[in-house]
């Protein structure tokens, strides 16, 4: 019994990320072809913006997986050494953000 209700709230959580992400994405969608149609954002820029939003992320995330294998070597408690490598992929995934944010306002 234990192992269905694991696998019930397994399946709801991926139900409601996939809900979620598909909401953003239809709304984003909406709100630039409304931009664009009203001549606020041209339509080859929200593309090439996009990827470069998209690289940086990956590349900020991937820096911070690299980094934060540094913890494993260490000799912490399993919940410290958890903690701080979530915390430096999170903390790289926010410069990754920034960066992206910076370079599309330059």
């Amino acid at each position: 019994m234990e192992q269905i209700q694991e696998a019930l709230g397994a399946l709801f959580l991926m139900a409601g990320v996939v809900t979620i992400v598909y909401i953003i994405a239809r709304y984003s969608y909406l709100i630039k072809k409304a931009m664009i149609e009203k001549g606020l954002a041209s339509p080859e820029t929200s593309k090439k913006m996009q990827y470069l939003d998209i690289g940086c992320i990956i590349l900020s995330l991937g820096l911070g997986l690299i980094v934060s294998t540094v913890f494993t070597s260490m000799e912490l408690t399993e919940d410290t050494t958890d903690l701080l490598i979530w915390g430096t992929i999170l903390v790289f995934g926010a410069i990754g953000l920034l960066v992206a944010h910076w370079l599309r306002k330059k």
